[in-house]
């Protein structure tokens, strides 16, 4: 008789999630996954129906032996945090991180379970594939899945699978979790590549593939994009102050593009029109860049990509560039040493 595979615990981070709550955990319930599986909530002070959402889910699962749905309480709202409270409630081997947008392909644990066993990895990751329920989140998920949207990174475009810096999610073993002393709280943003970058350095692999999918919903207007790519902006430039040589071209393509094209709309106004040439390529190269990225999308799609990509560039590079200093000395006076990591079994 073939062993049962490992019970699975999923957390998810929750807040102010109405619109895809029930959707993202109806995803995982209904995995092709034959093993025990629990799904841990955390709840931030939500604003909407989230947390009557939650309580519905926890009550219709209270008969299901197989996969039941908890809640525990993130009173500070902040991701980390959501995590370590999720990660604490629950106690099975394996745990799955999913957000409360991300909507899990079918075989996603079954995949994930397989592929730890498989390369002995602490952490398994693969696509973070967005995808749109309109006509601006279409546009959305197409800048996030292009190049020129954001660059070379697998997790959003694809790749080989392998060893990586850091994947989207994740499914980690526990006891790497536990070792490392969960998230760090003070990375309010990138907390992932924290805890990766730790893993990594006790001598634990992270692993890409392809195999795993997760689809994820865009952010529903241009100022909640604004507001996560600049996020994401300002908490990189902490990572690349608290882990020197972390950077490379990728990470500084964004905050050089404001940088000249904000020098060129001045010598463009103050100086000579030649100034202008700088913003006018750039347009062009996202209007010429968001045609492929736009196929099969539609017209009222396709024309605002441009408008997306513009928004994910600008607002990335001016939070790296504004990202400031005493926030990272903050963050790097609590680093954590990585703890060492333990023997594998094969």
């Amino acid at each position: 008789m073939p062993d049962q595979p490992p019970a699975v615990s999923v957390i998810m981070p929750v807040l102010n999630e109405e619109r895809h709550l029930r959707n993202s955990v109806r995803h995982i319930l209904e995995q092709e996954y034959d093993g025990e599986m629990e799904v841990v909530i955390a709840l931030g002070p939500s604003t909407d129906r989230t947390d009557e959402i939650a309580a519905e889910l926890v009550r219709e699962t209270e008969s299901d032996a197989r996969a039941r749905v908890r809640t525990v309480p993130n009173p500070t709202g902040r991701t980390p945090a959501a995590l370590n409270a999720a990660i604490k409630a629950s106690g099975h081997p394996v745990v799955v991180r999913v957000d409360g947008h991300g909507m899990l392909s079918a075989n996603y644990i079954a995949t994930a379970v397989r592929l730890l066993a498989e390369t002995g990895a602490q952490n398994v990751g693969g696509i973070m594939h967005a995808e749109g329920e309109n006509d601006w989140e279409n546009a959305v998920a197409a800048a996030m899945t292009s190049k020129i949207g954001v660059g070379n990174a697998a997790f959003h475009t694809g790749g080989q699978a392998g060893p990586a810096e850091t994947v989207y999610l994740g499914v980690f073993r526990r006891e790497a979790l536990e070792q490392q002393g969960g998230y760090n709280e003070e990375f309010i943003r990138a907390q992932d590549w924290e805890l990766n970058f730790r893993i990594r350095e006790s001598g634990g692999a992270i692993w890409f593939s392809p195999e795993l999918r997760v689809q994820y919903r865009p952010r529903p207007s241009v100022k909640a994009l604004a507001k996560q790519y600049k996020d994401y902006g300002r908490w990189r430039h902490v990572v690349a102050r608290y882990h020197s040589g972390s950077i490379n071209l990728r990470y500084l393509a964004p905050p050089a593009a404001v940088c000249a094209i904000a020098a060129g709309l001045v010598v463009g106004a103050v100086l000579t029109p030649w100034g202008l040439v700088v913003p006018a390529g750039y347009l062009a190269a996202i209007v010429a860049g968001s045609l492929p990225a736009g196929k099969g999308l539609s017209p009222k799609a396709r024309l605002q990509i441009p408008v997306a990509l513009a928004t994910m560039h600008m607002s990335w590079g001016f939070g790296f560039l504004t990202s400031p200093r005493a926030l990272a000395k903050k963050v790097i006076a609590s680093r954590r040493p990585a703890a060492g990591a333990q023997p594998v079994e094969a």
